[in-house]
């Protein structure tokens, strides 16, 4: 990974329907423009995302998506509506972000639900885009949140009880994330903390499928675990208001872009067949499958081919 770095600007970008999105540039203000997309949703930019990046060569942008991290309103925050926060709104922030800090295209890095939202902006703006590179690829699709939610539990089969059994029996057949996001609105905080918790706990299991596996400390804050699970599963309720298979289908759209893939073999949660079938609609992309290691970058085949594709691209005019 490269030196820890700071902004050197930052902001609130009003973007309507009262929110304000919070981002920051780092490195070298004339170098290459890239746009990080953060997972979760929820997760937020932290700093270590900086990392990925050679200083020198890029201009890099933060961003925390609508309602987390540092932008407000705070989805952590009960009376918060998220109506106005969908795949739509996000794909206009981030052009106009990139419209106020004067950026003609700028390089896609993301992960998990970042690479959903990434390629949904791509292929709706393919004219902004330099390169993409994604890892732990993920379409947000209906049949995928049917995996998460109910097909991993052949895997983890006690754990995924524990997780059904948390909403009300009349709605353990039906869309488990709806029913979760129903909880996490409810009145009473102690049901929202427990749904939250509930929640959180499957996110941590379905992930542990792969060698030197460690728990997500950020679970372990109360405040993080209600927002990060508020707006899952308020995606994750609606498939990210995307057509199935959408991102598929409409890849011949980023003819031109160069892309490179990463995912991990053992990441079962996000299966690799996701990745590969992306990768065989889009012409320009690279599938890069890394033995031994599952979702996110915690592994260090993961974090090298991270490196290399942006070390890469960073030498691109």
């Amino acid at each position: 990974m490269h030196p820890d770095i700071e902004p050197y600007d930052h902001g609130l970008l009003d973007v309507g329907d009262g929110h304000h999105i919070y981002w920051e540039t780092c490195g070298n203000p004339e170098g290459k423009p890239a746009l990080v997309v953060h997972g979760g949703p929820g997760s937020g930019a932290g700093a270590s995302w900086r990392r990925y990046f050679d200083p020198t060569r890029y201009k890099v942008v933060l961003v925390d998506q609508r309602n987390c991290g540092r932008s407000t309103p705070d989805a952590a925050e009960p009376t918060v509506d998220l109506s106005t926060n969908t795949t739509a709104h996000l794909i206009a922030d981030f052009e106009q972000l990139r419209h106020e800090l004067s950026i003609e295209k700028w390089l896609l890095l993301g992960a998990s639900w970042g690479a959903t939202l990434g390629l949904a902006y791509a292929e709706q703006h393919p004219e902004a885009i330099s390169e993409i590179v994604l890892f732990s690829v993920t379409n947000t699709s209906r049949r995928e949140v049917e995996w998460v939610t109910r097909d991993m539990g052949r895997i983890f089969p006690a754990e995924w009880a524990r997780f059904r059994d948390g909403v009300p029996e009349d709605q353990r057949d039906g869309n488990l994330a709806l029913a979760y996001t129903r909880l996490l609105h409810d009145p009473d905080p102690a049901v929202r903390e427990k749904a939250a918790r509930d929640w959180c706990d499957w996110e941590d299991t379905h992930v542990r499928t792969h060698p030197g596996w460690r728990p997500d400390s950020a679970y372990d804050d109360p405040v993080f675990r209600l927002r990060f699970a508020r707006l899952v599963t308020h995606y994750w309720a609606h498939a990210a208001w995307l057509e199935e298979d959408v991102l598929v289908r409409d890849a011949g759209k980023l003819a031109g872009i160069p892309g490179v893939l990463i995912h991990g073999k053992l990441d079962i949660s996000g299966p690799p067949d996701i990745a590969w079938r992306m990768a065989q609609a889009w012409p320009d992309a690279e599938l890069l499958l890394v033995e031994q290691e599952g979702h996110g970058a915690g592994g260090p085949g993961t974090q090298d081919l991270i490196l290399g594709a942006l070390d890469r691209f960073g030498l691109r005019a």
